[in-house]
Protein backbone atom coordinates (compact mmCIF):
# COMPACT_ATOMS: atom_id res chain seq x y z
CA UNK A 1 0.00 0.00 0.00
CA UNK A 2 2.77 2.41 0.86
CA UNK A 3 4.52 1.67 -2.43
CA UNK A 4 1.55 2.95 -4.46
CA UNK A 5 1.70 6.28 -2.60
CA UNK A 6 5.40 6.54 -3.25
CA UNK A 7 4.93 5.71 -6.91
CA UNK A 8 2.26 8.38 -7.18
CA UNK A 9 4.50 10.90 -5.47
CA UNK A 10 7.40 10.08 -7.79
CA UNK A 11 5.19 10.28 -10.90
CA UNK A 12 3.73 13.59 -9.82
CA UNK A 13 7.15 15.09 -9.25
CA UNK A 14 8.70 13.64 -12.39
CA UNK A 15 7.56 16.43 -14.71
CA UNK A 16 3.92 15.58 -15.38
CA UNK A 17 1.71 18.66 -15.81
CA UNK A 18 -0.36 19.75 -12.81
CA UNK A 19 -3.87 18.33 -12.46
CA UNK A 20 -5.58 21.67 -13.22
CA UNK A 21 -3.88 21.68 -16.64
CA UNK A 22 -5.91 18.61 -17.61
CA UNK A 23 -9.11 20.62 -16.96
CA UNK A 24 -7.96 23.56 -19.06
CA UNK A 25 -9.36 22.19 -22.38
CA UNK A 26 -12.71 21.57 -20.66
CA UNK A 27 -12.81 25.14 -19.36
CA UNK A 28 -11.80 26.43 -22.79
CA UNK A 29 -14.66 24.47 -24.42
CA UNK A 30 -17.16 25.90 -21.93
CA UNK A 31 -15.99 29.45 -22.71
CA UNK A 32 -16.37 28.77 -26.45
CA UNK A 33 -19.90 27.36 -25.95
CA UNK A 34 -20.83 30.34 -23.80
CA UNK A 35 -19.83 32.92 -26.40
CA UNK A 36 -21.09 30.99 -29.44
CA UNK A 37 -24.34 29.50 -28.10
CA UNK A 38 -25.51 30.65 -24.68
CA UNK A 39 -24.87 34.40 -24.89
CA UNK A 40 -26.47 34.93 -28.34
CA UNK A 41 -29.52 32.92 -27.26
CA UNK A 42 -29.92 35.04 -24.15
CA UNK A 43 -29.67 38.18 -26.29
CA UNK A 44 -32.37 36.89 -28.68
CA UNK A 45 -34.65 36.05 -25.74
CA UNK A 46 -34.19 39.53 -24.30
CA UNK A 47 -34.93 41.17 -27.67
CA UNK A 48 -38.06 39.03 -28.09
CA UNK A 49 -39.26 39.90 -24.59
CA UNK A 50 -38.72 43.62 -25.31
CA UNK A 51 -40.66 43.25 -28.59
CA UNK A 52 -43.55 41.46 -26.86
CA UNK A 53 -43.72 44.12 -24.14
CA UNK A 54 -43.69 46.94 -26.72
CA UNK A 55 -46.51 45.61 -28.94
CA UNK A 56 -49.18 48.25 -29.43
CA UNK A 57 -52.52 48.60 -31.16
CA UNK A 58 -52.26 48.83 -34.99
CA UNK A 59 -48.88 47.07 -35.12
CA UNK A 60 -48.68 44.60 -37.99
CA UNK A 61 -47.27 41.35 -36.62
CA UNK A 62 -46.48 37.78 -37.60
CA UNK A 63 -47.09 34.90 -35.18
CA UNK A 64 -44.80 31.91 -34.77
CA UNK A 65 -47.39 29.93 -36.72
CA UNK A 66 -47.01 32.28 -39.68
CA UNK A 67 -50.30 34.16 -39.29
CA UNK A 68 -50.09 37.79 -40.43
CA UNK A 69 -52.39 40.34 -38.87
CA UNK A 70 -52.88 43.68 -37.21
CA UNK A 71 -53.08 44.07 -33.42
CA UNK A 72 -56.48 45.48 -32.42
CA UNK A 73 -56.30 44.96 -28.66
CA UNK A 74 -53.50 44.32 -26.17
CA UNK A 75 -54.31 42.48 -22.95
CA UNK A 76 -52.09 41.36 -20.07
CA UNK A 77 -51.04 37.98 -21.48
CA UNK A 78 -52.69 37.98 -24.90
CA UNK A 79 -53.32 40.13 -27.96
CA UNK A 80 -56.27 40.19 -30.33
CA UNK A 81 -55.19 40.17 -33.97
CA UNK A 82 -57.34 41.05 -36.99
CA UNK A 83 -56.38 38.67 -39.81
CA UNK A 84 -59.17 39.62 -42.26
CA UNK A 85 -62.37 41.66 -42.30
CA UNK A 86 -64.48 40.56 -39.32
CA UNK A 87 -61.96 37.83 -38.42
CA UNK A 88 -60.14 38.29 -35.13
CA UNK A 89 -58.09 35.81 -33.16
CA UNK A 90 -56.64 35.98 -29.69
CA UNK A 91 -53.11 34.66 -29.22
CA UNK A 92 -50.60 34.55 -26.40
CA UNK A 93 -48.07 37.37 -26.50
CA UNK A 94 -45.24 34.83 -26.49
CA UNK A 95 -46.51 33.48 -29.84
CA UNK A 96 -45.73 36.75 -31.59
CA UNK A 97 -42.66 36.29 -33.73
CA UNK A 98 -41.90 39.69 -35.19
CA UNK A 99 -43.32 42.85 -36.66
CA UNK A 100 -44.31 42.58 -40.29
CA UNK A 101 -41.52 43.75 -42.56
CA UNK A 102 -38.71 42.83 -40.13
CA UNK A 103 -36.28 40.02 -40.87
CA UNK A 104 -36.90 36.91 -38.81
Amino acid sequence: MMESFLAFGVAASSGEPPVFMSFLPLVFMFVIFYFLLIRPQQRRQKEHQNFVNAVQKNDEVVTTGGIHGTVVQVKDATVVIRVADNVRIEVEKGCLSRKKGQAS
